[in-house]
């Protein structure tokens, strides 16, 4: 079985001096990747200072050499697909092929409402979100041989969400056919949309949920994701599983025997991924910065 990868989310907090040396000092512990949230403020740190995502993950692409980088999670929310597409394929550029692309429904909170926009049933997110990845996909495989191949005509797409009218990326990817997408999905259906497009899947595990329910609820996810894999002719091993640590009530940094253990168990579960927070100075998220330096020098 390969080793479990080990991951950190970095958020974009501190100004870019500060932040790089957070991101050059993920990749020299050896984090096999490193994550930034994609949100324009997020819940209790809503008054506090956010920078934005994809700036961040171009500088640190600039700064480090080897780790991959990514979003923890982008969605449509704030985004369309034809001008994030080109984003993406940029920062892939410039990191060299180091882009994951988190993607994720949108949730109910400050993202969704901020342009004006009215608030949208679990029904129109999930319809909204296929379109979203369906059109990403497509957008970001015309920069391959395949998309090249096909003449010089755009991408036209009209969906009830999105629409394109003979777009275009210009360029060579990093990456081919496209960058990797890691869907983020717990219902049946979303479950279908990364057995369809994704090379990886990330959970949080059910909402609400703690202790060994929460891991219980993880166990059945992932049988669902075997199910909906399989239903779309696809074996379930050629996707890689990550897990958010941190969603289960305990946050997996608090000490070195607490990462130790959750990381473990979700190998245990089939986890290819586990995926932390670097520590915060209080709020969400505190901890030492020892504890993350004592689980890097220990994996």
């Amino acid at each position: 079985m390969p080793a479990l990868r080990h991951g950190v989310v970095i958020l974009p907090q501190d100004s870019w001096p500060v932040a790089r040396r957070t991101w050059q000092s993920a990749e020299g512990l050896g984090f096999d990747h490193a994550w930034t949230y994609d949100h324009l403020s997020w819940r209790s740190l809503v008054d506090q200072p956010w920078n934005a995502t994809i700036p961040t993950l171009t500088a640190a692409a600039a700064a480090t050499q080897t780790i991959r980088l990514g979003t923890f999670v982008s969605s449509p929310n704030f985004r369309h697909p034809v001008p994030f597409a080109k984003e993406v394929a940029t920062v892939d550029d410039i990191s060299a092929g180091r882009f994951l692309l988190g993607i994720g429904s949108g949730g109910t909170g400050f993202d969704s409402v901020v342009l004006g926009q009215g608030e949208l049933t679990a029904r129109e997110r999930h319809g909204r979100f296929v379109e979203f990845v369906e059109l990403l996909d497509e957008l970001l495989r015309f920069e391959g041989p395949a998309g090249h191949e096909s003449g010089s005509h755009g991408i036209s797409y009209s969906g009830t969400w999105f629409a394109a009218h003979d777009a275009r990326m210009v360029g060579t990817p990093a990456q081919s056919p496209r960058v990797p997408f890691v869907i983020a999905a717990n219902g049946p259906k979303g479950l279908d949309l990364v057995a369809r497009f994704a090379q990886g899947w990330v959970t949080t595990g059910a909402d609400g949920a703690t202790g060994e329910n929460w891991w219980a609820s993880i166990a059945t996810l992932s049988g669902r994701l075997d199910d909906a894999a399989e239903r779309a002719g696809r074996d379930p091993a050629s996707l890689d599983r990550y897990l958010s640590l941190d969603s289960g009530g305990q946050y997996s940094l608090e000490s070195t025997g607490a990462y130790e253990d959750l990381a473990g168990r979700a190998a245990e579960a089939g986890f290819t991924d586990v995926i932390s927070h670097w520590p915060r100075a209080d709020g969400i998220y505190a901890g030492s910065e020892d504890v993350l330096h004592e689980v890097a020098a220990r994996l």
